[in-house]
């Protein structure tokens, strides 16, 4: 199974607590080495059969937001604790910037996430400026990006992952408008497997 950067620390970080707590109680290292487990399933990073076309789901989860935002079309993924979590690539092109800003850990599926802390990672496409956004959630206290300005991405590349929770935000380029979409709100998508929109609405 493969594992993203930094999931078998967690894990390893609860397994030796749980045997550090067999001085204390059997049933508190079973419950520590169980979490542990947990955590580097949480983490693992799964691959992925690529489409040949169209803008991928940069994660996986559901549909949680579809809304206009200066007048470019934003869809939100939220990741539940049993998604995968580490984030990719909807569109080839070159990462203009990647900004990290410091916020809130409310819920990702909520309205007050707006003001989560997230990382920002400026893309310009073949099709014009994108952006995805990295969003932590209640419990995702960790973003980790794994691309930095002036890097070319492939579609369905590895962006990042978050740590326990949280959603991913697309700001695509101009022109897609929402009856573009290929995908519904609520709708169940995997990063760099489903296509949220088809390449000819973006040609």
């Amino acid at each position: 199974m493969n594992v993203a950067p930094g999931g078998f620390r967690y894990g390893l970080t609860l397994v030796a607590a749980g045997a550090v707590a067999l001085l204390i109680h059997p049933v508190v290292t079973a419950v520590l080495g169980a979490a542990g487990v947990a955590a580097v399933w949480f983490h693992r990073d799964p691959n992925r059969s690529i489409p040949e076309d169209g803008v991928l789901a940069p994660a996986d989860g559901k549909i949680s937001v579809i809304r206009n935002e200066e007048g470019r079309l934003l869809v939100g993924t939220f990741m539940n604790v049993h998604d995968v979590h580490v984030n990719r690539s909807p569109l080839s092109g070159t990462v203009t910037s990647s900004e990290h800003q410091p916020g809130g850990h409310r819920p990702a599926f909520s309205k007050e996430s707006d003001r989560n802390e997230r990382q920002i990672l400026a893309v310009e496409t073949d099709h014009g400026p994108m952006t995805v956004t990295l969003i932590a959630g209640a419990f995702a206290r960790r973003i980790h990006p794994y691309v930095e300005a002036g890097e070319d991405l492939e579609r369905g590349e590895r962006i990042g992952h978050i740590s326990f929770g949280s959603r991913v935000d697309v700001l695509f380029p101009p022109g897609i408008e929402e009856a573009d979409l290929a995908v519904e709100h609520g709708e169940s998508v995997r990063a760099g497997e489903t296509v949220l929109v088809e390449s000819d609405s973006i040609e």
